[in-house]
């Protein structure tokens, strides 16, 4: 019988790993799922900063639990990846959220700066897609891997920002999903990005500043920047049913800034 939209969109019994998750757009990603029915394993480098974002989860009424790791480094990804399905048996969902910025002008940019944001920002996005994929998802047949981007990764920047690396990777990003996307499809499992345009943030905090919140709402259609839930529906969407005929795709969350730009 076909389902009804609760029912596509209903995550109980699911398990989810946000990376990047004790803050920002990770947690607000991780409520989403949590409040759908999910299982929540969080993860960032900090354990102060996951503990509060866990009884965050938990006042909510969500179960969530945490693993501190710096998914810039192998061996705590593959450590993460290991522990998180001894705790919690296998993953449904995985979201790759973990990132990294640096602002500097390209012919001034740090190589090391560079290696530090590809490490995190797409390098440790294929390490740990690639454990979790191979020792829950591919054997069940099942998954739903969700991929952080941004409008950054469409194309360049406007005069006054250089941050050359944070947009290669997040390009980068893009095209990951496609190909693990058609790569992966024949295992059941989906692979979709999200491209989130401005959001107050611990990232975006030096941008905002430097470029002004008002002057970067209004150069949206919609005259705002991003909010702590405007990107609930579509990380429900590509976690659920709901979406289970979608993969290899991006879009971008971004009050329109993508579509003046050509992205």
């Amino acid at each position: 019988m076909t389902r009804t939209i609760q029912q596509l969109f209903d995550l109980t019994g699911k398990t989810a790993l946000v990376t990047g998750g004790s803050r920002g757009l990770g947690l607000q990603m991780a409520h989403a799922l949590g409040e759908a029915g999910a299982k929540i394993m969080l993860s960032s480098r900090k354990a102060a900063d996951l503990e509060e974002a866990v009884g965050d989860l938990q006042a909510a009424g969500i179960d969530a639990r945490w693993i501190a790791a710096d998914c810039a480094r192998e061996e705590d990804i593959r450590r993460l990846a290991d522990e998180t399905l001894e705790r919690m048996g296998h993953v449904d969902i995985l979201v790759n959220n973990a990132g990294a910025a640096w602002g500097a002008p390209a012919e001034d940019h740090p190589v090391e700066a560079w290696d530090k944001v590809m490490n995190l920002n797409i390098r440790g996005y294929f390490i740990l897609s690639q454990h979790i994929g191979k020792h829950s998802m591919i054997p069940r047949k099942s998954g739903r891997i969700i991929n952080v981007a941004s409008i950054a990764g469409l194309g360049g920047n406007p005069r006054g920002m250089q941050t050359v690396a944070y947009n290669t990777s997040k390009g980068a990003v893009i095209n990951f999903t496609r190909a693990l996307g058609c790569e992966w499809g024949h295992y059941g499992i989906t692979v979709n990005a999200i491209c989130p345009g401005f959001f107050p943030s611990k990232m975006t905090m030096g941008t905002l500043k430097a470029m002004g919140e008002d002057k970067l709402a209004a150069h949206a259609p919609l005259g705002r920047l991003g909010d702590d839930e405007d990107l609930k529906g579509l990380t429900l969407l590509y976690a659920s049913d709901a979406g289970k005929h979608i993969t290899g795709q991006w879009l971008a969350v971004d009050g329109g800034v993508s579509v003046i730009t050509g992205g």
